[in-house]
């Protein structure tokens, strides 16, 4: 099978590559693509590369396509995701703690993440929102609620 995309480094390229590999500074999947292209620019089939890294063939094709098209640097980084959206706004936080400090629902001793959820949900605060969500605000604004 003839290859679409190969990998030809230069001596500048694969000195950044094997130091990229050697520092344990940086993420580990920047150090699995150096390694694909190292290993690609030896003339390893994908299928070893795969097998030899652990991953999946389509990785490797994808950092080696990646590559030519881009060059090192867009073959090594991760492309950027857009942040997500807040669940709450400022007023909506304020509800939220002002509520867990307050005294629990009766028959309880003290809110959970998911009762405080629900009674957002029941009040109509938001129309849907995770006692994950709850747990991570509540996180953020550093409230001692012991």
């Amino acid at each position: 099978m003839v290859k679409k995309y190969i990998v030809d480094l230069n001596e500048a390229e694969i000195s950044q590559l094997r130091s990229l590999t050697k520092t344990g500074k940086h993420k580990v999947r920047s150090i699995t693509r150096a390694n694909i292209l190292l290993m690609a620019s030896e003339s390893y089939s994908d299928n070893v590369i795969a097998s030899t890294l652990r991953i999946s063939v389509s990785t490797v094709e994808r950092t080696r396509e990646k590559f030519v098209i881009g060059g090192l640097d867009y073959a090594l980084q991760d492309r950027p995701h857009p942040p997500k959206p807040r669940k709450l706004d400022g007023k909506q936080e304020a509800f939220l703690v002002a509520t867990a400090c307050s005294t629990a629902p009766e028959g309880r001793t003290r809110w959970t993440m998911q009762l405080l959820a629900n009674h957002l949900v029941s009040l109509g605060v938001v129309d849907s929102i995770s006692d994950e969500t709850v747990r991570q605000t509540l996180k953020k604004t550093k409230s001692n609620r012991g």
